[in-house]
């Protein structure tokens, strides 16, 4: 193994990788509960992707109604298509009620009733009195509510005294002989310097991987580095086939039009003018959940019904609105259409197209944070010194589709139950064991590996080549055939990842060397999203498969696994849902046909 450099170590009580909103709930949890913490980020920690968050989050706090949480948890997993975990979202949605109560406290700037209270409005899926009427359960921020909490949690991670480490990206996990996690190995992206972190617990909030499809609303950074790392530690990934397509990204740029424009009163129209969502969702219509709205417009396009001169995509509408309205409870929405689709919200309808936007798969944990490694005896057995929190993990809650607003609900409520649970697991300030002597030297080698790769071909162009593949073949809609062939094409990325390049190897690190890292932890997700789908022979959430239209709960109702090897070769299992609840509170919702 090359290693012209050694290493910086750094001892801490607990260590986040990730600085959005999961990972900087539970950096300043764990530091005001005081442990010592450390935050290491890529990016600085507002610019992290939950600053484009958009149309609110989710509590039953009844504000403009009544409401109730066990309403809450009956529509989550309904829209989670009975995938869901129910113990994890009854805990989530119970304790959304507080959770949002300290953020108001904390100081997220939320938008107020004329009574004072927080702002609260429809979102799709939203139900009073279990699916008999429509809910207002979304607080919301305007229409940044991402960047109010966003700016909050950091603020109150500075009080609180965590130590941040920005522009440091994190590697690899490191694990001991006994299968632990002991800390991770980051490159600083400053100096090129190489970091050991050793935590007692180590949390992986580093978010989704929507860049291994090219038209998303994730921004750049968006590359899944926690699931990379967890599968090079030997670990599962879970329910990867659920991508969730957004149905309003702004055609032609993807960016998102939140689900907010239609709980204000925005409505879809075809190329005929025709409200069409009344025919597939007669109660809920625009305000169903994602996957349904998804479909639903890309049937629209495929039998002709499409909007413009090559009817490919589909209108939305605010003009009808109340300027007012417009610029107090949607003004980054305004801006956005004006900016990338060059319409005047006011007069003219956005052109909107579904965009991929959320992973509903991710690394298995449960409720308390913790990443599970499941086994035939246990398949519930937990990790030892490892946590995953957010958009990187899968809890589950959101089972196969997740409703809007409760992303952010999921950010806060899982980052704060890691701070409540590293509490109880880490005494402040316990020393570690000796260093293993052979930390990091797996990040190392594989550092050393990209570093030095001299072959022919770009990132760049492996990653677009990637993206298409996804993009073209594992769609909204998928058949046997599209995902073979997108299987056949991502063999062939995999493939080319020996050939990859580096423009400037004499660098110890340049951008070049960060977007290989980043594109390998996205091919393995690719690979690991693609199996998955053409395994699971049902029709579910967000996964669609033409020539399996049905949900199949006898042979199906099971979260799916996955492990891919370096080979890009993939072992795929499963475990069970969990159909019970943590208290008497409420009742287990069974399965039945899921129509909105």
């Amino acid at each position: 193994m090359s290693q012209p450099y050694s290493f910086i170590d750094h001892d801490y009580d607990v260590v986040v990788v990730g600085a959005g909103g999961a990972g900087l709930r539970a950096t300043f949890g764990m530091a005001e509960k005081g442990l010592r913490t450390a935050c290491i980020t890529k990016v600085f920690p507002t610019r992290s992707h939950t600053v484009a968050a958009q149309g609110g989050i989710s509590a039953a706090l009844g504000n403009m109604g009544e409401d109730d949480w066990r309403w809450h948890m009956y529509d989550t997993i309904k829209g989670s298509d009975w995938l869901g975990d129910q113990d994890a979202i009854e805990y989530m949605c119970r304790e959304a009620i507080p959770a949002i109560i300290e953020l108001e406290h904390y100081g997220v700037p939320f938008s107020r009733t004329e009574e004072g209270k927080i702002y609260q409005r429809p979102f799709g899926g939203m139900t009073t009195k279990f699916g008999e009427g429509v809910a207002q359960r979304t607080c919301a921020a305007a229409d940044r509510t991402g960047h109010a909490i966003l700016h909050t949690l950091y603020q109150q991670s500075l009080k609180h005294h965590a130590e941040f480490f920005v522009e440091y990206f994190a590697i690899d996990l490191m694990m001991d002989a006994g299968g632990a996690c002991i800390g991770v190995v980051a490159l600083n992206m400053d100096d090129g310097s190489l970091h050991r972190f050793r935590g007692h617990q180590t949390v992986l909030a580093t978010g989704g991987y929507g860049r291994t499809y090219f038209s998303c609303t994730s921004a750049h950074t968006c590359t899944g580095d926690g699931g990379g790392m967890a599968l090079r530690a030997g670990l599962p990934l879970q329910d990867m086939e659920f991508v969730q397509f957004h149905p309003t990204g702004v055609y032609g740029a993807g960016c998102l039009i939140t689900e907010g424009v239609r709980g204000e009163g925005g409505y879809l129209t075809n190329g005929n003018g025709e409200r069409f969502m009344e025919r597939y969702a007669p109660h809920a219509k625009d305000l169903a959940s994602r996957d349904v709205v998804s479909r639903s417009m890309t049937i629209e396009i495929r039998e002709g019904r499409g909007c413009g001169p090559l009817k490919d995509h589909i209108h939305l509408h605010l003009e009808h609105l109340d300027p007012k309205v417009i610029h107090e409870r949607l003004p980054g929405i305004a801006e956005t259409a004006r900016v990338f689709a060059g319409v005047d919200v006011t007069r003219q309808p956005i052109p909107v197209l579904p965009t991929v936007h959320y992973n509903m798969g991710g690394i298995p944990t449960n409720y308390r944070a913790e990443v599970v490694r499941p086994t035939l005896v246990n398949p519930d057995a937990t990790v030892q010194g490892l946590m995953a929190i957010g958009e990187a993990a899968c809890v589950s809650v959101h089972g196969a589709n997740r409703l809007g607003s409760n992303s952010l609900l999921d950010l806060v409520v899982f980052g704060r139950s890691a701070a409540h649970r590293a509490a109880e697991l880490v005494k402040p300030n316990t020393s570690h064991k000796d260093m293993p002597k052979d930390a990091g030297d797996f990040a190392v080698a594989r550092l050393d590996k990209f570093r030095h790769a001299k072959g022919a071909v770009s990132t760049a162009d492996l990653r677009l080549e990637m993206q298409k593949a996804m993009q073209n073949e594992v769609a909204v809609f998928r058949t046997s055939e599209s995902l073979a062939e997108g299987q056949k094409k991502m063999r062939a990325v995999w493939a080319k990842r020996a050939e990859l390049g580096i423009k400037d190897r004499s660098l110890i690190w340049n951008s070049d060397l960060i977007e290989t890292l980043e594109l390998d932890n996205l091919l393995a997700q690719a690979m690991a999203t693609v199996d998955s789908a053409a395994a699971r022979h049902e029709s579910r959430g967000a996964h669609a498969r033409e020539d399996f239209p049905n949900r199949d709960d006898t042979n199906w109702m099971k979260h799916s696994t996955v492990w891919v090897n370096e080979r890009g070769e993939t072992t795929l299992s499963s475990r069970p849902v969990h159909l019970y609840t943590m208290t008497n509170e409420c009742q287990v919702v069974p399965p039945k046909p899921r129509v909105y």
